[in-house]
């Protein structure tokens, strides 16, 4: 419990005052760019990540907002319940209600992962076409999905926009704002809750590491420059179109409390 608590030390000191936050888009920007120069260079060594079917991707990555949704609901829950109940802000009553209001922060991130992901797929199919083998005297058919293509032992091409690039961006961004909640919480040393809580937070800052790990590998190998570009731009889009804009609204989940936008100038991590 000992190294539990001083890794959470430790990562709580490197995300003071907001500066991993600030910088993150534009570091996902930037590996974006470097890494597609690196791919058209010719420059990547061919390493086992190169391969869709590596034990990162197959089980993280694929799984991306499964992973998210489901460390970030206990952490959401606990922290916003503590915050509220030891600053005497709320009764127990409102508490539950103020937790469920931040825990839809979550209902939203889940319909942008939807809607994004069915666009990609429909866009995918739009500007796609099937290459096929066929046999002499076979009437050609037409496909108009990758899926009836690929069940046919298909190759369609169209323009796949990064789900990887979209998605990894996002999620390392949703979990960066919600673990700025550790700014105003205080805990008991002694207490089990503390235990959860830091538990979750190392959890969840080792899982943003995996998601930028792996936002470096789609940027270093797979997809076309413009089409991982605009995956992480519409990811970046979905995370600025919510945390610093619709959550600073009275009639959204919410930021985070202590509710500090990161332009604050009182922001800092003094815990």
């Amino acid at each position: 419990m000992e190294r539990l608590e001083r890794g959470g030390r430790c990562l709580r000191a490197a995300l003071s005052g907001g500066r991993v936050r600030r910088r993150l888009p534009g570091l996902l920007l930037a590996i974006a760019l470097l890494g597609s120069a690196l791919k058209d260079s010719d420059l990547v060594p061919d390493t086992p990540l190169r391969n869709k079917r590596n034990p990162l991707n197959v089980y993280f990555v694929k799984l991306a907002w499964a992973w998210t949704l489901w460390l970030l609901l206990p952490f959401i829950a606990l922290t916003t319940y503590q915050f509220a109940r030891s600053n005497f802000l709320y009764g127990r009553t409102r508490s539950v209600l103020l937790v469920l209001r931040r825990l839809s922060a979550l209902a939203v991130g889940t319909a942008v992962w939807y809607v994004c992901t069915e666009l990609f797929v429909y866009i995918e199919n739009l500007t796609g076409e099937c290459s096929i083998t066929t046999k002499p005297g076979d009437t050609p058919r037409l496909y108009s999905t990758k899926q009836e293509c690929h069940q046919d032992s298909g190759v369609w091409s169209g323009f796949d926009i990064s789900g990887h690039c979209f998605l990894l961006s996002y999620c390392a961004l949703m979990i960066l704002e919600e673990v700025a909640v550790l700014e105003g919480l205080s805990i008991d040393q002694n207490s089990a809750l503390r235990v959860v809580v830091n538990v979750l937070f190392v959890s969840l800052c080792f899982l943003t590491m995996i998601w930028v790990f792996m936002f470096l590998c789609t940027a270093l190998y797979f997809h076309d420059f413009s089409q991982k570009l605009l995956g992480v731009l519409i990811g970046l889009s979905g995370w600025y179109g919510t945390y610093r804009f619709w959550y600073l609204k009275p009639f959204s989940p919410g930021l985070p409390l202590p509710n500090i936008p990161l332009s604050s100038k009182k922001y800092s991590y003094s815990r």
